[in-house]
């Protein structure tokens, strides 16, 4: 059975203004966030410089925007493990870590590709 609520473009704006807000609370509440943030503006228009064909385009900006995804998969499971209490619990524990190992990898990704891709503009 579904779930009684809004229907049709109304919920699609308001899943527009939910997801807003939840990236507003993510600059407000999350250093991290913004640092990657700055860190996109910076390199989202510089692999429009780098890129030599458009399938290297894509992957220096996905893998740009995959650290930002990966950042709010993390703060919103920190939320959601801090909100429940402050006491150590090993499942907290694991879950915070494991969202931060997620935010880790994304970050060896990206400089993966920026690098791979890098070297071969300029020495391959």
């Amino acid at each position: 059975m579904a779930k009684p609520g809004k229907t049709g473009i109304i919920r699609i704006i308001d899943a527009f203004f939910y997801s807003m807000k939840g990236l507003k609370a993510a600059w407000v509440n999350e250093a991290a966030f913004r640092q990657e943030v700055l860190l996109a503006i910076v390199l989202i228009p510089t692999s429009f410089w780098l890129a030599e064909t458009h399938i290297e385009l894509i992957l220096l900006i996905a893998s740009v925007l995959w650290v930002l995804i990966s950042e709010l998969t993390n703060s919103s499971i920190e939320a959601v493990v801090d909100r429940t209490g402050v006491e150590h619990h090993e499942l907290s524990g694991r879950a915070k870590d494991i969202g931060s190992a997620l935010v880790f990898i994304s970050l060896l990704l990206l400089a993966t590709v920026w690098g791979i891709i890098a070297y071969y503009r300029f020495f391959g």
